[in-house]
């Protein structure tokens, strides 16, 4: 496996200087995690960092009266869990795999160990401040847009302007995502077939050509 390749694959480590990457990938570690499993848990101890390579992982805090609030859906070649470099040694969220997924694990000791270096720590910082605009956008996304240009953007970001697809996530899954209820998303749903804007059956999606027009 060659770890600084797949590293250079993804938009948030193809700017870093090679000598940065290559001692990322040196201290890299594979992980595979299978569906519906949780990598680590709200309040538990920190001792790794996360880079998804493949699949998607969702980032959730559970309320005092036990519901489950989605904070993010992380896409392969997206960073975290860092948190516990810096502010405090537990996750402040939990971590559960949507579908099969392969990560790389890196051990928080050893990362620290090359933010000693200067130009590694020049592209760390690079690095955050990129994840820093794209959360910002997020942001702009949950405030600025209703549910239905939420359900489009989501399905275009994760899987590109396609008229068909065949989603990893349920119905459920996809609702959290997009910041609604189950119920919404439902209604939403029927609202879009009557429309003829798009059909979900057995998670494959078909969307009419004319919605990705609006999205240009």
């Amino acid at each position: 496996m060659d770890k600084d390749q797949i590293l250079s694959q993804t938009s948030l480590f193809d700017k870093i200087s090679d000598s940065s990457r290559k001692a990322l990938a040196d201290i890299c570690l594979p992980k595979n995690i299978n569906k519906k499993v949780s990598l680590f848990h709200e309040g538990g101890k920190g001792y790794s960092i996360y880079i998804l390579v493949t699949g998607s992982i969702q980032l959730y805090k559970t309320t005092p009266d036990g519901k489950d609030v989605v904070i993010r859906i992380i896409k392969p070649g997206e960073l975290f869990g860092e948190v516990i470099l810096f502010e405090q040694d537990a996750y402040p969220v939990s971590a559960l795999a949507l579908m099969n997924s392969f990560l790389f694990m890196v051990p928080k000791f050893q990362f620290l160990c090359l933010l000693k270096n200067d130009d590694f720590m020049k592209d760390f910082i690079g690095m955050l401040l990129q994840k820093m605009r794209y959360l910002t956008k997020q942001i702009q996304y949950l405030s600025l847009h209703d549910v239905e240009d939420r359900f489009f953007l989501f399905i275009k970001d994760h899987y590109g302007m396609r008229e068909k697809i065949k989603l990893s996530l349920s119905k459920k899954d996809l609702a959290k995502a997009i910041g609604t209820k189950p119920e919404t998303l439902s209604r939403l749903l029927l609202k879009l077939k009557n429309e003829e804007k798009a059909t979900w059956e057995n998670r494959v999606v078909t969307i009419s050509s004319q919605i990705w027009k609006n999205f240009l």
